[in-house]
């Protein structure tokens, strides 16, 4: 007969012996799986009579149990083992700063964190946003809005002009967002409550200009818009844009082709360096454009001047922004350079409210 103590302590030294989890589980296979020395023992016992039987079932069994019981301990030594040398190579050290979820990392561009301030704030007053193209027919970017043909206002506004189409017309890069004011006035009746955000287009690049930027406008048509209404709108959000109880504004008056009368704005301010601080201070900025919409611009767009009336006004996005948030030069905004977006960006899950804070 098979001497069953001999092999039982030459499997147990293997098992002892076994350096890893997969040589272990190797071990097990040819001991106790299907086609395994210890299971093949106990498949002679089918073949013995009852007396050898009674004689040979408890050693073979035992040894079965014991070659069991040891790859377990066995198992349960390398594991522990393996689990000792996993947390020694992935050691965290808890006084490193936490990591930020992507979430966090990420950067809303201080354009778009104004546009969207621009929308809370008119939106509590009743505006809605309107969008145009980007590409206007000289129609609509001049003709409609009061600039005759030859007009020199035209040649103020350094336009991109596009090769004339196949029908001989010359469309251009919009100068301003007050084509979108026409496309408005033109699609739908009074009263009508807009503002206009958008990208416009100029042959000019400095540090406070550049070939592309961002403005918005706004557009009140009714039977009884005024100027006092305007004053008001303008006021307000002034004071909610920029965050301070109070402002005093000046309004001058200038010229705009689009508008009569026409006025631009300053808003009061002190000069601290390069610090400006808005509803303070002895000095005045200049911060936009505005007026009473002229007739002949309601009348392009099949409007009666002496049954309706309105006002409206233009800023720009880009300045706005780096009065408020201290930019120096407007170049970077479109450079994409991670380190400036990083410092001057928005957290993307801080959506600006009147109610929770514009900036958080």
């Amino acid at each position: 007969m098979t001497d069953l103590s001999s092999i039982e302590r030459d499997l147990l030294a293997q098992i002892d012996a076994a350096p890893d989890e997969a040589a272990l589980e190797s071990l097990r296979v040819s001991t106790l799986g299907k086609k395994g020395s210890v299971s093949d023992l106990l498949k002679t016992l089918g073949r013995l009579s009852p007396e050898e039987r009674k004689v040979q079932g408890p050693l073979i069994n035992g040894l079965r149990d014991a070659v069991a019981a040891a790859l377990a301990a066995r198992r349960e030594v390398l594991e522990g083992a393996a689990l000792d040398a996993r947390l020694a190579a992935e050691r965290v050290d808890v006084s490193l700063p936490v990591r930020e979820a992507p979430e966090a990392r990420g950067r809303i561009h201080p354009i778009s964190q104004v546009v969207d301030e621009l929308t809370a704030i008119f939106a509590d007053m009743g505006f809605r946003v309107a969008e145009g193209p980007d590409i206007e027919t000289d129609e609509l970017n001049f003709t409609a809005l009061n600039f005759p043909v030859g007009h020199p206002a035209r040649e103020m506004h350094d336009t991109f002009f596009l090769p004339p189409d196949h029908h001989g017309q010359r469309k251009v890069l919009r100068t301003h967002t007050s084509p979108v004011q026409i496309r408005t006035m033109r699609s739908e009746p009074p009263p009508i409550r807009v503002i206009i955000p958008g990208r416009t287009y100029r042959h000019d690049s400095d540090q406070t200009h550049t070939p592309m930027f961002h403005q918005v406008e706004g557009l009140v048509i009714d039977r009884h818009a005024n100027l006092a209404n305007l004053k008001w709108v303008l006021v307000e959000f002034c004071k909610a844009f920029f965050e301070v109880e109070d402002v005093k504004m000046r309004f001058r008056p200038s010229f705009f082709p689009f508008t009569e009368p026409s006025m631009e704005v300053d808003i009061q301010c002190s000069r601290r360096g390069d610090e400006i601080r808005f509803g303070e201070g002895e000095d005045w900025l200049e911060i936009l454009g505005c007026g009473m919409v002229h007739p002949n611009v309601l009348r392009h767009c099949g409007l009666d001047p002496d049954v309706v009336q309105g006002f409206a006004w233009g800023m720009g996005i880009d300045r706005i922004a780096m009065l408020k948030y201290g930019m120096p030069d407007l170049r970077p905004f479109f450079d994409a350079d991670v380190r400036w977006l990083n410092h001057y960006g928005f957290r993307p899950l801080d959506m600006p409210t009147l109610a929770g804070g514009l900036t958080g």
